[in-house]
């Protein structure tokens, strides 16, 4: 088995034209190089996989070559690269440094390069400055960091800076291509496409996932193999979601949408993909924003015939409707739903706008064919069938055709006048029926007869009883209601009703109270009152009637005197008691 290298490693640049993305930048170091222009302190920075480190390493070698030696030649003597994340302390500096201080055995430039400068502690770095700023002649400094920020000012100010760019999708593809060709694997346009967008501009990733795909799918790269491998959503399903929502088929919307969720894809993951089509269709519409679709020919080609079925109102609402679906997401404790919930809108865009205004209704006629109607309002239409509404359809003229509806099927049939009619297509137009005032006599007159028809339908209630009964019996009923309510808790209406003791008057049920305050208390509960007693007592006349009568009021006690004055009345003896033993109110 022989030793593997990875094709980050294998197809690392050697000179600075097989840089990939980075032309504005290897342009600039090389015109340096030869007009002997170079700062003596770089910084290179930018994202992971972009070119830093190889850049740097072509550089150093680059510097000292003066034309006698061999292209081959590395300098390895004259190159030193440190790792800032494991040598990050103010005593590493100190013996980079002293090194500096020693000139080149071979060659004429000393390089350091010092990878992921930003983890450099601050002791580090002050011990750093005066080195970096008045290095020796032979000594060049290149920094590298993915993080310019966290590296302090008075480094940056020490440094030329140069800012390495994401690589575009295309620069991906095409470097990836020309692996896959040194490789002799068969890689689909689309499938290198996919890998170039996963690497998000990182060239290292897109070779690594590269490598990955090809271990799964062998010499043979496919689109299918790279869309299973790396777990990425096909496009295809994209397009297949937009000709359902321009169809208004709600129901296969959803059942695909469950279909993609059942192969372990994230509905968040969904919309945003759902979104960016959108985005792209609505950049085909326009022959001057083509160039900003970054997708392979066959792909663009999909893209400009599904643009051409799309409407330019219809894209621009669906991407707002995904966009508000993306941000609800996270929030939303029902996330399928929402999603669900935005497809199903999406699909009544056309739905409302297009095909009940702007296409035309076709019905065939018994006879009669190919008949246009153009009001579509007229129909309702529920899974290709056509269902007439009765009112609509008698408006049409007499004179033509006869209609007989059926109640069951609503198929319009006609009777021609004659055989020539029946031979001949006729177009027919419906007019709309006039609106007609609420007030107006004719409506008047329909809703007399509409309520007259309800009171005749109305069954007849039975007579409710009304028998004889007891004061004993009464007084019961009453009991039994307070025993009710106080089994339920309203404390406050039991302590009112028995505050005062019934009496009947006739049918009617008197109360007799010392203030309006509880008249209106118990006035609330008079429906749940005579239901009951009613039902009791099997009498369906009697009434509640509620007296007020002040001059009662001091017959109950409200202060501790009151109280006492009573207790007095009853035990006169009550009061020498206190008195003896000298109690005070």
């Amino acid at each position: 088995m022989e030793h593997f290298i990875v094709s980050a490693r294998k197809y690392r640049p050697t000179l600075f034209k097989d840089v990939v993305g980075q032309q504005v930048i290897t342009n600039t170091l090389e015109s340096a190089i030869e007009n002997n222009h170079l700062a003596q302190a770089l910084l290179f920075t930018g994202p992971r996989g972009v070119g830093k480190t190889t850049c740097a390493r072509i550089l150093a070698k680059k510097i000292n070559q003066d034309g006698s030696q061999n292209e081959n030649e590395d300098f390895a003597f004259n190159i030193f690269e440190l790792d800032a994340a494991s040598n990050n302390s103010v005593d590493d500096i100190r013996n980079l440094i002293d090194q500096v201080r020693i000139p080149p055995q071979v060659g004429k430039y000393k390089v350091y390069i010092i990878d992921e400068v930003h983890m450099l502690s601050s002791a580090a770095f002050n011990a750093f400055l005066k080195t970096l700023e008045e290095p020796p002649k032979h000594a060049i400094f290149i920094l590298a960091t993915t993080e310019k920020h966290k590296i302090i000012p008075t480094i940056l100010s020490r440094c030329q800076i140069f800012d390495f760019r994401r690589i575009n999708v295309q620069d991906t593809k095409k470097h990836l291509a020309r692996v896959a060709k040194s490789e002799g694997i068969e890689a689909a346009d689309d499938a290198l496409h996919i890998i170039a967008q996963k690497a998000d501009g990182a060239l290292r990733d897109a070779l690594s996932i590269f490598d990955r795909v090809v271990s799964f799918s062998g010499n043979k790269l496919t689109r299918e193999a790279v869309t299973e491998n790396l777990n990425v959503l096909d496009y295809t399903y994209y397009f297949e979601v937009t000709d359902l929502l321009l169809e208004n088929n709600i129901p296969d919307t959803l059942i695909l949408f469950n279909n993609i969720l059942s192969k372990g894809f994230d509905g968040h993951h969904f919309i945003m993909g759902l979104a960016s089509h959108f985005r792209d269709l609505l950049v085909c519409k326009t022959p001057e924003t083509i160039e900003l679709l970054e997708v392979g020919q066959q792909v663009k080609k999909m893209y400009l015939d599904q643009s051409k079925k799309t409407s330019h109102t219809f894209l621009v609402a669906c991407i707002e409707k995904s966009n508000s679906c993306d941000l609800k997401y996270k929030s939303s404790r029902n996330q399928r739903l929402l999603v669900e919930l935005c497809l199903m809108q999406m699909a009544s865009i056309t739905f409302d706008s297009e095909n009940f205004k702007k296409k035309k209704t076709k019905l065939t006629f018994a006879g009669i064919n190919n008949l246009d109607i153009i009001p579509p309002s007229y129909f309702k239409i529920d899974n290709n069938k056509v269902e007439v509404h009765e009112k609509e359809i008698a408006q049409i003229s007499k004179s033509t055709i006869s209609p007989i509806v059926s109640e069951n099927s609503k198929t319009v049939q006609t009777s021609p006048k004659n055989d020539k009619e029946e031979k001949k297509k006729i177009e027919l137009s419906i007019k709309r029926p006039k609106k007609k005032s609420a007030f107006s006599i004719t409506s008047v007159k329909k809703k007399k007869e509409l309520l007259k028809i309800i009171n005749d339908n109305k069954p007849e209630e039975a007579e409710k009883p009304n028998n004889s009964f007891t004061e004993k019996e009464f007084h019961l009923a009453w009991d039994q209601f307070t025993e009710k309510i106080d089994k339920e808790g309203k404390y406050n209406l039991l302590s009112h009703l028995t505050m005062a003791k019934p009496f009947l008057n006739g049918t009617s049920i008197n109360l007799v109270y010392p203030n309006t305050t509880i008249k209106t208390e118990v006035e609330r509960a008079e429906h749940q009152i005579l239901s009951f007693i009613k039902d009791k007592l099997k009498n369906y006349d009697l009434t509640l009637e509620i007296i007020v009568n002040e001059t009662i009021e001091k017959k109950y006690a409200y202060t501790p005197i009151e109280k006492y004055e009573k207790l007095i009345d009853k035990n006169p003896l009550l009061d020498t008691l206190r008195k003896e033993l000298g109690l005070e109110l």
